[in-house]
């Protein structure tokens, strides 16, 4: 749910706002790759092209899929993605996989609880690993990565910008800061390349629970 809607003829003086605020180059490089792709959803043929194209990526990644939406229990039940759903659903639980710890690949929902879309509620809370700190912090590298893959497919990235509250201060000097700081923490971990294009790595170190 947008916390904060922006009409659409307001949308590029937010950005050119929002960019504004943001000092290094690379960031704001990715922030107006981003802005390209457009804020419409697909609809009809189009929207399962995408959607074929998010499933043809999580196999690259050997994420196995099964029949059935998220709404039958969870997104990702710890072995399966389910695959009847939006691309921008799909390159989202794809960006789960890649920056999961490798114990918690096998977990429902990644381990960090139920998604939004999970109504098995109870079975996700009882898998959940991560403190919420952690998993505040995990949500909002992988809320970016998968925009980025939508922007790398040819998504309209910027539909899941708006919708995932990147602009929940329209446009602020704290939403430039969160963008950039989760940009580079997915850059430094290699996850973002230097042109700001997503990678194929795959987390391998353990999640450190000992604090």
């Amino acid at each position: 749910m947008i916390l904060t809607p922006i009409p659409s003829d307001r949308l590029a003086g937010v950005f050119g706002r929002l960019a504004a605020e943001i000092e290094d180059p690379f960031a704001r490089g990715v922030l107006a790759a981003i802005a390209a792709t457009g804020a419409d959803r697909a609809e009809g043929a189009l929207a399962e092209r995408h959607r074929r194209e998010a499933l043809a990526l999580a196999a690259e990644f050997g994420i196995a899929t099964v029949e059935g939406a998220p709404a039958d229990a969870f997104s990702w039940d710890g072995h399966r993605l389910r695959a009847d759903t939006e691309a921008y659903v799909l390159l989202h639980e794809v960006a789960h996989y890649q920056l999961a710890a490798p114990e918690r690949r096998t977990a429902i929902d990644f381990g960090l609880g139920p998604g939004p879309d999970t109504t098995n509620r109870e079975a996700a809370e009882r898998a959940s690993i991560l403190p919420v700190l952690e998993r505040d912090r995990e949500e909002a590298m992988v809320s970016l990565l998968g925009i980025l893959w939508e922007a790398e497919c040819g998504h309209p990235a910027l539909a899941s910008f708006l919708d995932q509250n990147w602009l929940a201060g329209v446009g602020s000097e704290a939403d430039a800061r969160h963008f950039a700081a989760v940009l580079h923490r997915l850059h430094a971990r290699g996850f973002v390349d230097a042109t700001g294009h997503p990678t194929r790595r795959l987390r391998s170190e353990p999640d450190d629970l000992s604090a």
